[in-house]
């Protein structure tokens, strides 16, 4: 990995190996990895069959340790782009605080443990695609994707759309249409979340001369594309009804937080560049979290209160 900030040069010279055990807990980026627990339980409760709570408990332990893996892998990689962005210059790696072989070793190890655990202990399918999905993060988004295109965040999205998906396979050993359902909510998420960041954080993503789509393909284009994925975000929601996953109250619950959503992207579509556009573009930001976990939560109250679903 080529250094060429000289700001980022002079941090890796900073006395390392220091960490607190805050600083490792960090590399595991904990916000992220709060969604990828949650979304992964909605998968191990929809799923049709059992599960031995014993067997659940240790799917969403390896998922988290994969997703903490792939976090930490992530920050060893990109220490150099992080050190001159504001959103990421103080994380543990361009702060000093851990060395950049330190995050490699650390990654690798919860990544090793985290598949090898889940296919020894529940089934290697599971297992399979946990390996396959840190793999798709780190080399084919971190590596292959997040420097080189702005289509980055829409191929690489696939990646915090898997776990839902690998706690399904651990209780059926299978992919099926109920959990491609649950993929391609958070898949068609992805690019209207990241590039509302993008478009109010675009000084950041130019000086780090990472090609996200404002810094590219423009502004109104970035907003266009929000208002089309956002469109696109309508009909994909229904899916998990369609698939026998959710129900009614889901339905009701879903479609109207998606239509919230639309609202926003079309907020973001017809505002002009400056205050007005960054408010619009938060507003989504912080909205989407929230309609990802809400969309999520339905389900599982559903599946709890073992309500009727459709098929």
């Amino acid at each position: 990995m080529t250094i060429e900030n000289a700001e980022f040069s002079d941090v890796i010279l900073a006395p390392g190996g220091q960490g607190t055990a805050s600083d490792y807990f960090a590399l595991l980026k904990p916000r992220v990895m709060s969604l990828v627990i949650f979304t992964a339980v909605v998968g191990l409760v929809a799923a049709p069959g059992h599960i031995h709570p014993w067997l659940g408990f240790i799917t969403i332990l390896c998922i988290a340790l994969g997703a903490g893996a792939s976090g930490a892998l992530n920050m060893w990689y990109d220490a150099d782009i992080d050190a001159v962005m504001k959103r990421t210059a103080s994380r543990p790696v361009p702060r000093g605080a851990i060395l950049p072989g330190e995050a490699l070793g650390f990654g690798m190890t919860l990544a090793i443990a985290s598949v090898l655990m889940l296919g020894l202990l529940v089934n290697w399918q599971s297992a399979a695609l946990l390996a396959f999905t840190i793999f798709f993060y780190v080399v084919v988004y971190t590596i292959g994707l997040k420097r080189y295109t702005p289509q980055n965040i829409v191929i690489g999205g696939a990646a915090g759309a898997f776990p839902p998906m690998v706690a399904w396979v651990a209780v059926t050993q299978t992919v099926d249409l109920g959990s491609i359902a649950l993929f391609l909510l958070i898949f068609m998420w992805t690019p209207p979340h990241f590039w509302a960041l993008a478009l109010f954080r675009e000084g950041d993503y130019d000086k780090a001369n990472i090609p996200m789509l404002p810094n590219v393909a423009g502004r109104p284009e970035t907003r266009k594309q929000i208002l089309i994925y956002s469109i696109l975000l309508v009909p994909i929601v229904f899916l998990p009804v369609l698939t026998g996953v959710a129900g009614m109250v889901y339905a009701a619950g879903a479609g109207f937080l998606t239509l919230v959503f639309l609202k926003d992207a079309i907020d973001i579509y017809r505002a002009a560049d400056g205050p007005e556009s960054d408010k619009a573009c938060k507003h989504l930001f912080g909205f989407s979290i929230y309609w990802l976990f809400a969309v999520f939560a339905l389900i599982l109250v559903e599946r709890l209160l073992n309500l009727p679903v459709l098929m």
